[in-house]
């Protein structure tokens, strides 16, 4: 029954109508009406707002986070024993689907016992060690990229290059970036250290580093930082929203320099321009299997991507010298 049914039956009793008759009315069964009459008083007389209070607080209190797993005693010692050995939720849940165990319950249902007054003491055995539920915080309307030209739509001739931006850690609050090219037929890599990440930084920071390798276009991901794309030197082309798998080749790149030189922990600005070009350096000079164990700027070279003395961006001031050797 819900409010307005308990107005209706309160003035019907108050009308002197019996409880089949109010039964028939409201299309219950006599023993519901009996069952609400009965126990939903105050001083002695039907009320229909403290009886529909007295309900929606009876039918809060009837369910809580974890009470599956409470009630099967053999459950809880199950999931305690596999989450003390390192198991996650995920597979603690999807190993008793696989032994078709019964009862069994899914991995949200877990998480909500490990948040519970029940579980919470057992969530330290978890790989985050969070103790309650990470709240996300309402996400910022998204700002579309203008005139953006989709991957699909880039010439398949030439050579072409991917690029992106690596950030500090958010906690630092630093807005400073490391921006990376990589021309993925001959794994070069070229970037600079940018202050921030404004449209008109990393314009001037682009258009800075194109004039060191030759390449017909660049791929990039959908950041607002890339929103003045028609001022770069180069055509460029976009990956769909969420698919950074669209441009590997810079992705992986990233990923060895974090390995290598830049942790993600690290927080960007202890990290000069000087450095990093030093860091590419290395990167570009490493013997690489699937080029065939050259390095990067032997490859770039005999590609025409780079010539003897490259300019700002490759890495080494004194490329020159080492081409010779």
């Amino acid at each position: 029954m819900n409010q307005s049914d308990r107005d209706r039956m309160e003035a019907l009793l108050g009308s002197g109508h019996t409880q089949k008759e109010i039964a028939s009315i409201l299309h219950f069964d006599a023993g519901t009406i009996s069952r609400e009459k009965k126990r939903q008083r105050k001083n002695g007389v039907y009320e229909a707002t403290t009886a529909n209070h007295k309900a929606q607080v009876k039918r809060s209190n009837s369910k809580y986070q974890g009470m599956k797993i409470r009630k099967y005693p053999d459950l809880e010692t199950r999931i305690i024993r596999e989450l003390k050995e390192k198991r996650s939720p995920d597979e603690i849940a999807g190993r008793m689907k696989r032994e078709k165990l019964i009862p069994r319950i899914d991995e949200n249902a877990i998480y909500r016992w490990l948040y519970s007054a029940y579980g919470n003491k057992y969530a330290r055995y978890l790989c985050t060690k969070r103790y309650k539920k990470k709240k996300y915080e309402k996400k910022t309307k998204r700002e579309m990229i203008p005139d953006r030209v989709a991957l699909t739509e880039r010439p398949l001739i030439g050579e072409h290059a991917e690029g992106d931006l690596f950030v500090s850690p958010t906690k630092t609050g630093t807005v400073r970036s490391g921006m990376l090219l990589c021309v993925p037929s001959a794994r070069l890599l070229v970037g600079s250290m940018i202050e921030n990440r404004k449209p008109n930084t990393m314009v001037s920071a682009v258009n800075l580093t194109l004039p060191a390798i030759s390449v017909q276009d660049i791929t990039w991901d959908n950041g607002i930082e890339n929103k003045h794309h028609t001022e770069f030197s180069l055509p460029s082309y976009f990956c769909e929203p969420y698919s950074p798998w669209q441009k590997p080749h810079v992705e992986n790149s990233i990923l060895l320099i974090r390995r290598w030189f830049i942790p993600k922990k690290k927080n960007l600005d202890e990290v000069s321009d000087e450095q990093y070009q030093y860091y590419l350096n290395i990167l570009n000079h490493k013997y690489r299997k699937v080029l065939g164990y050259k390095s990067a700027y032997e490859v770039a070279l005999e590609r025409g991507i780079i010539q003897k003395i490259p300019t700002r961006g490759v890495g080494l001031e004194n490329f020159s010298e080492i081409a010779v050797h």
